[in-house]
């Protein structure tokens, strides 16, 4: 992606917005370079996936210009992304879906609380989009988990606006149908780690998934889904990792293949979305989770 340089010392924040575009390339190479004209922050990585119909992008800088870059994107999103007809096997309700901000160096969590409520409200004020928050800037404990406010996806989200219980934190309690609403929130480190099978039986990546889940009793901070790559021909097991120091990158891909062989299906590698701290491979090489390919630039400690 190319790195700017932060002076030693400096504050860093990380943003990692989701986009509900994954297939058109020029629309997300316009989407990218809306960011990248905020020469004060890093892109550190761009994941874009044509069956989740998802681009992910990775933020890196000192938080007026990371917040800089996501207000950036959002106008390069509203100008380009309509959710009339998206479909795709992700989880969504807008065309700017979720902004978490996460604190880096030299920050703690009031500062990306702060930082994800002055962008929610700005968003709001700029589109006229109703806007959740999330995570450690929620307003209410019902809205802290972000499958929560997600609920509904964008195929519900008329009736949801509808419900006095579920007004936006901020904009208008209206259905915007072209882009949705947004999610905005505060987070810690969050790996994103995918696992594809060497299969395309969705039936077992689901049963795989409730099985290695926190919510179906399996591993601590896991929140998993099994899904089919249709472009791929392959089914995944598409998990979180929302506190790698309680389930890393080692036991969760052991997990998955464990449980994958009990269904008579091998694993056939993994995928990261984003970038991931070195300690959440567990003293494990790269090549055992799946990873044979992963490079500095993949490492968030390569950007701070």
């Amino acid at each position: 992606m190319g790195r700017m340089s932060i002076p030693a010392g400096a504050p860093i924040l990380e943003c990692v917005p989701n986009v509900s575009e994954g297939r058109d390339a020029r629309v997300i190479d316009a989407l990218a370079g809306a960011i990248r004209r905020i020469t004060t922050v890093n892109l550190a990585n761009v994941h874009t996936d044509p069956d989740h119909h998802r681009s992910v992008f990775t933020i890196l800088g000192p938080p007026p210009a990371v917040e800089a870059a996501v207000l950036a994107l959002a106008e390069a999103v509203v100008a380009a992304v309509d959710m009339r007809a998206h479909k795709g096997v992700h989880p969504r309700m807008g065309a700017l879906d979720v902004v978490p901000f996460v604190p880096l160096r030299g920050l703690g969590m009031p500062d990306a609380v702060a930082s994800a409520r002055r962008v929610a409200d700005a968003l709001a004020r700029a589109f006229d989009l109703p806007v959740y928050l999330y995570g450690a800037a929620a307003s209410m404990p019902a809205r802290i988990s972000q499958s929560a406010v997600r609920a509904g996806q964008y195929e519900g989200l008329a009736t949801k606006l509808a419900d006095p219980a579920w007004r936006p934190d901020c904009g208008p309690a209206r259905f915007n149908a072209r882009l949705g609403a947004a999610a905005v929130g505060a987070r810690d480190v969050l790996v994103a780690y995918n696992v594809w099978l060497a299969s395309d039986d969705v039936g077992a990546a689901r049963a795989i998934a409730r099985t290695v889940r926190e919510s179906s009793g399996g591993l601590p901070a896991v929140q998993a889904m099994g899904v089919p790559l249709e472009h791929r021909r392959l089914a995944q097991v598409s998990m979180n990792l929302l506190d790698y120091r309680r389930t890393g990158l080692g036991r969760a891909h052991d997990a998955v293949s464990a449980e994958a062989a009990r269904h008579g299906v091998a694993v056939k590698r993994g995928e990261l979305v984003g970038l991931v701290p070195r300690a959440a491979f567990e003293g494990r090489a790269p090549a055992s989770v799946g990873l044979p390919d992963i490079s500095d630039a993949d490492y968030l400690e390569t950007y701070l």
